[in-house]
């Protein structure tokens, strides 16, 4: 899309999306619309950005956006660091952010924060991660920042930093394994646990093969792990029909997002955020698979079958509407133009299939 086009449409949708608050419904799920608009810039859908963005406000009520408040100091450790993860002050994150980003270079304060927010990157299922690469990909794309662009990278930043939860455990990347070979080797059968997600994360300290696969696998450079990360997981959503159709998706659309940041972060700020991203994915793994069911044989089977046309799975994608859908198909759809590969392809075509277009207005 030509950049007067995307940086315009950007401009409108951040203007419209401005009055939203960081989530939304009655399970608090995060904000998607500024994700979904920038999505469907970059598929090439800017002229239909607008109308996308209002039918998303009146489809699901969201909360307040929160009152911003100076009560974090980011010359002052304690003050932050003891903030982290707290959702209350959100809006002080949003209003320490957008000092920072006021007195710095964007990339500068992205690459502050980023090793300092790394260890909570399941933040809100990683969309704090997600919402700050594409405000990433946004101000990249233009040569002056817009303050409505730095706001949203504001808001991305600080969404992560108040849903942030570290993991248990260590990745030390110390194994030989692929990260096919890891995951078929995680063993996932646990019991229902009354407790829900957040204790059943609590409790991975003490299970072996959760702490065996954060170092199953060896340093690779940054580029390859990802793009091993994101076939990975269109595998294992294309062999998982039988979960939730959603939570999977962050699979590829997280390591997707992280290889956007690193673009502007300094090559010694990688290696970690893949042993993060890795860590990440072994959660993931945890909390909504049971097993492997038919993953190891996910390449076999898309290669097989007859391949989608990208241009029919972008004009379907926005056809059903679906944040997750549009979000879903750009990041497949990018990472098979890195390394290609069916698995992508099927994948969102899946999605396509399990996720039912929005009703409403």
């Amino acid at each position: 899309m030509p950049t007067n086009v995307y940086a315009d449409a950007m401009g409108q949708a951040y203007e419209r999306l401005d009055g939203l608050g960081y989530e939304r419904g009655d399970r608090d799920f995060a904000n998607h619309g500024p994700m979904g608009a920038e999505a469907l810039c970059t598929l090439g859908f800017g002229d239909e950005v607008a109308a996308w963005v209002e039918r998303y406000k009146r489809r699901i009520a969201h909360h307040d956006p929160p009152q911003r408040r100076s009560g974090l100091d980011a010359a002052d450790e304690p003050s932050w660091r003891g903030a982290l993860g707290s959702f209350d002050l959100v809006g002080e994150w949003e209003e320490l952010f957008a000092r920072e980003l006021a007195e710095r270079p964007w990339r500068d304060v992205v690459t502050t924060w980023w090793p300092r927010l790394l260890p909570g990157l399941l933040a809100g299922l990683t969309h704090g991660l997600i919402r700050t690469a594409h405000a990433v990909r946004c101000l990249s794309a233009t040569e002056y920042p817009k303050d409505l662009a730095l706001q949203e990278l504001s808001r991305g930043l600080a969404y992560w930093a108040a849903r942030y939860r570290p993991l248990p455990g260590e990745v030390t990347l110390a194994g030989t394994a692929t990260v096919d070979e890891a995951v078929a080797a995680l063993d996932r059968r646990r019991p229902d646990h009354a407790g829900g997600p957040g204790a059943m994360v609590a409790e991975l300290s003490g299970n072996p093969s959760y702490l065996r696969a954060l170092s199953a696998m060896g340093p690779l450079a940054a580029g390859r792990r990802l793009s091993d990360m994101t076939t990975t997981f269109a595998g294992v959503y294309l062999a998982h029909p039988e979960v939730a159709p959603v939570p999977l998706i962050h699979g590829v659309t997280a390591p997707a997002a992280m290889r956007l940041v690193l673009a502007v972060v300094p090559i010694e700020l990688h290696a970690m955020s893949v042993a993060a991203m890795w860590h990440v994915h072994v959660v993931l793994l945890m909390m909504f698979t049971r097993g492997p069911g038919a993953e190891r044989q996910a390449l076999h089977d898309a290669s097989r079958a007859e391949l989608p046309s990208w241009g029919d799975v972008f004009g379907r994608a926005l056809d059903n509407g679906d944040e997750h859908v549009i979000k879903f198909t750009e990041a497949c759809y990018r990472e098979n133009a890195l390394q290609p590969d069916p698995r992508f392809a099927h994948a969102a075509q899946a999605a396509l299939q399990r996720i039912a277009a929005p009703t409403g207005p």
